[in-house]
């Protein structure tokens, strides 16, 4: 059984759902982990279930023996498709760009080829002694991003 095996044979029943694939894995000993978001709202139980189900039918133990896990994309995960960047468009957003710069911000665009975030930072101004809050907007190209994960506030 392979990635595209699965992806094929599951990929109507997600949509069917409301959800689409965030990743899937096998390990070497059969372990699969079919990870899933919802489109709008949040992965249910009841999605996970029902998708395993599916999944148990398509798939005979008999003549593969596996473990399957069907799961949601955590909150404390990096993003790992456009259309979670697409979905948390609106969002608060940690951003983890490479060279180790860390920003919180508003998500505001994504696509095949970046994200666009607009934040505030606090920063020297010509003719000010004291720093000020600076509204930025930048696009950052997915090359030189680590990772994006939604901010959680607590």
């Amino acid at each position: 059984m392979s990635i595209s095996e699965i992806r094929d044979a599951m990929q109507e029943a997600i949509v069917a759902r409301g959800c689409f694939i965030v990743d899937i894995k096998i390990s070497k000993d059969n372990e699969i982990v079919l990870t899933i978001e919802s489109e709008t709202g949040t992965v249910t139980l009841d999605d996970c279930v029902a998708l395993s189900g599916i999944f148990e039918e398509r798939f005979d133990r008999d003549t593969e023996d596996y473990e399957l896990t069907v799961t949601s994309a955590g909150l404390d995960q990096p993003f790992m498709v456009l259309k979670q960047y697409k979905k948390a468009v609106g969002t608060m957003v940690e951003t983890l760009l490479k060279g180790g710069r860390k920003i919180v911000a508003m998500l505001t665009d994504a696509d095949e080829n970046g994200i666009t975030l607009r934040y505030t930072v606090r920063e020297s101004v010509d003719g000010k002694k004291k720093k000020e809050n600076v509204e930025h907007t930048d696009t950052f190209p997915y090359s030189e991003i680590n990772a994006i994960r939604p901010y959680i506030e607590f």
